[in-house]
């Protein structure tokens, strides 16, 4: 197979090559060539990644396709055409041996779903869509700590492509009286946009970790504030792990910093957090495009940053 694009999803791919209308006579040899690659390789693609044959996981996914069309309505002469066979006999006999009843039966037995047992977890979704299970379970904290570590390391790539501005140009007010939180101060420039990027998540660490209020002073160029990002990150995820592995989400921290204390959840705080932060990050995406930098490998969306990350597997 042509080597992929990064960020592009290999197994969507071979998975759209494997499902493609085509009719059973040199279907294997057409999957191949919409995939770029062998029929030998291909299979054995496809195998690897989903448990079983090409020709095994398209016959059962469009056999699913027909329970859901046939559950809503759609006669069985057409979801037979659908599906690939020549003759409704033909497709009658396969559908039986794989749901246990008639084609014709299926209407009634809606509930029942429209899944086969798979040994990959795909499966027919609706008419646009596939599903496939993981393979193993996954809580909302691993969607949480996905998005922690993207917005860092999204921050960390918007500190390195401010390094090429000159300092007019990092201070120039582009966005004169622009406030992302009422008490947080002017976020004009680029400058004050990283640096509150950086910095705004070490009063949250020092209230949590029951330290004195922090430093928020210092040189703000990026080459420092890369460096103390370096550092904060390194608090932030322990911080966040530790909370993950107790799932201490729930957990109420009494701000004392705050004039009066207030009281916050773990939480409300993370989500607090990375709420302004994807705000500043797209701010600081539009500052460094007015200030001439080539930003277009900087791409914002975390499905494309986790597939770059995982190998294009996901």
């Amino acid at each position: 197979m042509s080597e992929s694009k990064p960020g592009r999803d290999r197994v969507r791919e071979l998975l759209d090559a494997v499902l493609a209308e085509y009719d059973d006579e040199g279907a294997l040899n057409r999957m191949a060539e919409a995939a770029f690659s062998s029929t030998f390789h291909f299979a054995r693609q496809v195998s690897r990644v989903a448990n079983e044959s090409p020709a095994r996981l398209r016959r059962r996914v469009l056999l699913e396709r027909a329970a859901w069309e046939l559950q809503r309505s759609v006669t069985v002469t057409d979801a037979a055409f659908t599906a690939g066979y020549d003759s409704v006999d033909g497709f009658s006999r396969a559908f039986s041996r794989a749901f246990g009843c008639v084609p014709s039966e299926i209407p009634d037995m809606r509930e029942r779903g429209h899944w086969l047992p798979a040994p990959n977890g795909i499966h027919f979704h609706s008419p646009t869509a596939l599903y496939a299970d993981s393979e193993q379970e996954q809580s909302a904290g691993d969607v949480v700590m996905l998005m922690i570590q993207h917005d860092l390391d999204d921050v960390d790539a918007l500190l390195t492509a401010a390094k090429v501005i000159g300092d007019e140009e990092y201070r120039r007010e582009r966005m004169p009286g622009h406030r992302v939180l009422s008490w947080s101060g002017d976020e004009a420039s680029l400058a004050d946009v990283l640096r509150h990027l950086v910095l705004a998540k070490l009063p949250w660490l020092a209230s949590i970790q029951g330290e004195d209020e922090p430093d928020l002073d210092g040189p703000d160029d990026p080459d420092n504030l890369q460096s103390r990002h370096s550092e904060i990150s390194a608090q932030w995820l322990a911080m966040t792990r530790d909370v993950e592995r107790r799932r201490a989400w729930g957990d109420r921290m009494i701000d004392a910093l705050c004039d009066p204390p207030e009281s916050f959840q773990l939480s409300q705080i993370i989500a607090h957090v990375l709420t302004f932060s994807a705000h500043r990050r797209q701010v600081a995406r539009w500052m460094l495009t007015q200030s001439g930098v080539d930003i277009s490998h900087l791409d914002p969306d975390p499905i494309m940053w986790h597939r770059r990350f995982s190998g294009g597997n996901t």
